[in-house]
């Protein structure tokens, strides 16, 4: 398995991790009415499952397993691989971050607010180097 390859897949198990601890964490503020002062964990919860589990877990299977783009780089662009991985990773992590951060300060001018706007883009990129990456591997044979 290539190196890349267990760096998506585990970091996708750490992200189901985190994502099952905020879920017991609504969970628990739902059976005993307590509200965390940081803010609604459900945004959060959802990008670290979509995201962070099923996205991270996927991609890592797709950049191991699709077929080869030719003998000499079969999986095509390693450093199109890390990009996408070190993006998503670092897009995820803001967005986390910084999204209950935001709905707590209430101000649309708040550093919050840019730093999710910058979460997204960096997401974007990384999924875009992952299909940019990965297009030409889906083919007949």
């Amino acid at each position: 398995m290539p190196p890349l390859t267990r760096w998506f897949i585990k970091t996708s198990f750490v992200y189901f991790i985190l994502a099952l601890l905020a879920g017991v964490v609504l969970g628990a503020q739902a059976a005993w009415a307590f509200t965390i002062p940081a803010a609604d964990l459900m945004p959060p919860y959802f990008h670290l499952l979509a995201e962070g589990w099923s996205t991270m877990l996927i991609i890592g299977g797709v950049f191991w397993m699709f077929p080869k783009y030719s003998l000499e780089y079969p999986r095509r662009s390693e450093r199109l691989g890390w990009a996408s991985y070190i993006l998503l990773t670092i897009g995820l992590l803001l967005r986390v971050i910084s999204e209950p951060l935001h709905a707590v300060a209430g101000n649309p001018a708040s550093i919050w607010v840019i730093l999710l706007t910058l979460a997204a883009i960096l997401q974007w990129l990384g999924g875009m180097a992952f299909v940019v990456n990965s297009w030409s591997r889906v083919k007949e044979k």
